[in-house]
């Protein structure tokens, strides 16, 4: 499908899904947002739902601020994906012990390093700029220093909720390993403290929802802002680069036999903001819970545990502002999930593929999220489907 324009609103609301089908809560949301007098217009993805203060699926282009809200609290998540020369012949029947390696190499959940992994020791792992990065730690906000020896603890760990590791197959039957993962605890942290700083200035006092505050360029406090957005960002992706090594050893020793090579990894923020020049504008746009899709950039839009993937090349569609879904997104709370599905049902759902099956990731249940062959549908203008995806492994957080 093309998009559709949402009426009522206060600058163009460009919609890639069937406004009937998006929750009044996410629709009041939108037009709440387009009253900010900064916007200069909306996309709206396939799998936008209800957020904090604006919707998840939706990319916010602004001329001179930026809404930390419309960030998302965890910055930079994102996903990254590699081909390997492996393919399902040479899988186990028994995916077990595979699981069990990963879980041991990378830490879930609340779970951490006993010391900062040193990038020296993974293969190729783009170790450039890595001691700057640390450097500039001195330089963010000071109510969360004292947060560094988790923060170095916690890089290269998968974190908890919708996050994921996962092995899995494309339709030609080559193994590809793929992961989504953010900036910790750090990067929420970061997130909640400048949106409790924006809440307090004047220009924002008389908003229609509080938590779309934003920070105003050529101001100390959109510079500090941008210094620990832009610090979160990063090491949201040396997050993922750690967990993608450490992914790749596992996997070069359980078939050491097979002598393992790998493409270059595709990576791709999901909850971030990016400078952008659009019809002769420098703009800031916020990307919550949607990918760039520029020409021929390369995209992951990952389903459920139990669904499947997509790896997409972007169309470079400006009315998009070059963008495209993160994902299949949830049609239902995690509470809702939990009240109305079983461990059975997750086992069903979940049937041929090795992860948890407990109660503690009911909540992920494949039948919590939108279809995600009908999320590709209605972003036909927006990317084109390079591989389908299944996953064989998938470890939760």
């Amino acid at each position: 499908m093309s998009y559709v324009e949402v009426p009522g609103a206060q600058v163009p609301i460009r919609m890639w899904a069937d406004p009937a089908s998006v929750e009044d809560v996410a629709m009041q949301q939108l037009r709440n947002v387009s009253t900010l007098p900064w916007i200069k217009g909306l996309a709206v993805m396939p799998d936008v739902h209800f957020g904090k203060g604006a919707t998840v699926g939706s990319v916010i282009a602004m001329h001179g601020a930026v809404c930390p809200a419309a960030v998302g609290v965890d910055i930079g998540c994102g996903m990254s994906a590699v081909k390997t020369s492996l393919t399902a012949n040479d899988l186990p029947g028994d995916l077990s012990r595979l699981r069990s390696k990963i879980e041991q190499a990378i830490p879930v959940g609340r779970g951490m390093h006993d010391n900062m992994v040193e990038p020296g020791r993974l293969h190729g792992f783009p170790t450039a700029g890595w001691d700057d990065f640390w450097s500039r730690f001195e330089g963010i906000a000071e109510a969360v220093k004292f947060r560094q020896d988790r923060a170095t603890k916690q890089m290269g760990t998968l974190g908890s909720g919708n996050h994921f590791i996962e092995f899995c197959l494309d339709e030609a039957g080559s193994v590809w390993l793929m992961l989504h993962s953010g900036s910790r605890n750090i990067g929420k942290e970061l997130a909640d403290f400048h949106i409790g700083q924006a809440q307090k200035l004047p220009h924002n006092q008389g908003l229609v929802d509080r938590d779309l505050a934003v920070f105003i360029a050529d101001t100390p406090q959109m510079a500090a802002y941008r210094n620990d957005l832009f610090w979160a960002q990063e090491y949201a992706k040396f997050n993922r680069s750690i967990m993608m090594g450490l992914f790749q050893d596992v996997v070069r020793k359980e078939f050491k036999k097979a002598r393992v090579t790998f493409e270059p990894v595709i990576s791709c923020h999901h909850n971030y903001v990016a400078e952008e020049r659009y019809e002769g504008m420098d703009l800031l746009v916020t990307r919550k819970g949607a990918i760039r899709a520029g020409s021929g950039e390369f995209g992951i839009i990952p389903g459920s545990m139990g669904t499947g993937s997509y790896i997409v090349k972007g169309l470079g569609n400006a009315k998009s502002f070059n963008s495209a879904s993160h994902g299949a997104g949830r049609r239902m709370s995690r509470n809702a999930a939990k009240r109305k599905f079983s461990t059975k049902d997750l086992e069903d759902q979940t049937r041929g593929v090795e992860c948890r099956k407990d109660s503690g990731v009911v909540d992920e249940i494949p039948a919590a999220y939108k279809p995600i062959e009908q999320v590709i549908d209605q972003q036909r203008d927006l990317v084109e489907v390079v591989a389908k995806l299944k996953q064989v492994v998938c470890v939760k957080g």
